[in-house]
């Protein structure tokens, strides 16, 4: 009897369900359903802008999405960019295209195997007036400027381009002059005809966050592109476009993209990627600490793209091929053999654990 009284005290003891629940303070469930997790940084605006870039420039341009994402990010991390493809990929109208929609300065130079550093840089004219030398800014003196064929010109006046690109100033004549901001260099080149070119030295390559490669459009794009040239008739194809963004705006969203979170795992999974390259033995030349620095920058500037104020894996992965594959040599005997950077690039990052 007194076992079974025992066993009944006990299971009065226990609480039921609707009493545990009831005991929670109603307060506290309150502030729990209310929280809401939110980013660090408000990236809306960014993300707003970057769709209206988008949008300016799909008016005109069929398809090519990977190279206007990667202009555009270009752009954010203060970077530039050399694109590559055959003529008529629309390689040129596309950086015309995004110039037209931010309100700042362009500039376009036609390099030619004749063109002096002067004609880029400009030069000093005797002004007989004041009697005295007066320099004369050259095209590169802009915001956005846009080098068409730059592996037409010779190496001396590519070689003009170093300073500006890597610091943003020129000198001469013992004079330094500093360029406004937003600045964004945007060079094409034809990768097929070779006559009258010269291959851009290592150096120079380097200084280009991304190498953005352009091609065809499939089979429904061409027609796209055939319907909308039918409909334009003699209209011209930039008149569509509204400038909207200005050199104040991009800068603060520029500002946006270096305060983007990137965890400890990741700047080693970033070094991990960077090392890889110069231990394969299919590459002659690995990449250098600027291009583990340009997948940084980039990777911070797509996760702004998708509002995200955090770098993943996958935005380091979205990044390396670009910003790797001009940095990078293939040793001669794999090359013979077909292989590309991009190719053993891939694989490298198959063969790199992800950081999870």
């Amino acid at each position: 009897m007194d076992e079974n009284k025992e066993e009944k005290d006990h299971q009065d003891f226990i609480p039921k369900p609707e009493d545990v629940v009831s005991s929670i303070d109603d307060s506290a469930l309150k502030e729990t359903n209310d929280l809401q997790f939110k980013s660090r940084l408000d990236l809306t605006e960014l993300q707003n802008s970057v769709e209206k870039i988008k949008h300016e420039v799909g008016k005109v341009i069929v398809g090519q999405k990977d190279m206007v994402d990667m202009l555009i990010a270009s752009l954010l991390a203060k970077g530039h960019s050399l694109i590559e493809g055959v003529p008529g990929v629309a390689k040129t109208i596309t950086a015309k295209l995004l110039a037209k929609s931010l309100s700042v300065g362009f500039s376009r130079i036609q390099f030619t195997p004749d063109l002096m550093p002067s004609d880029i840089l400009g030069t000093s004219v005797f002004n007989l007036k004041d009697s005295e030398f007066e320099f004369k800014k050259g095209p590169i003196f802009s915001n956005m400027i846009l080098i068409d064929e730059i592996n037409r010109a010779p190496a001396k006046t590519q070689a003009a381009l170093f300073e500006v690109m890597e610091e943003q100033q020129i000198t001469i004549d013992g004079n330094k002059f500093k360029l406004e901001s937003p600045f964004m260099v945007l060079a094409t080149q034809n990768p097929v005809e070779q006559e009258g070119t010269y291959r851009l030295p290592e150096a120079q390559l380097d200084r280009f966050l991304f190498k953005i490669d352009v091609d065809y459009p499939n089979l429904d794009e061409e027609i796209e592109i055939l319907s909308r040239e039918h409909q334009l008739r003699d209209t011209e194809k930039t008149e569509t476009i509204s400038s909207f963004l200005t050199a104040k705006q991009i800068a603060e969203y520029q500002n946006l993209v270096t305060q983007i979170l990137v965890e400890e795992h990741l700047l080693k999974y970033i070094a991990e990627l960077i090392v890889a390259t110069r231990s394969n033995r299919f590459l002659y030349l690995g990449a250098s600490p600027r291009a583990s620095i340009a997948i940084l920058k980039s990777s911070k500037a797509f996760a702004a793209m998708s509002g995200r104020d955090f770098v993943t894996p996958e935005d380091i992965k979205r990044a390396a091929i670009p910003v790797l594959h001009h940095r990078v040599i293939v040793t001669p005997e794999r090359e013979m053999e077909g292989v590309s950077s991009k190719q053993i690039i891939k694989q490298i990052i198959e063969t790199v654990e992800i950081p999870r």
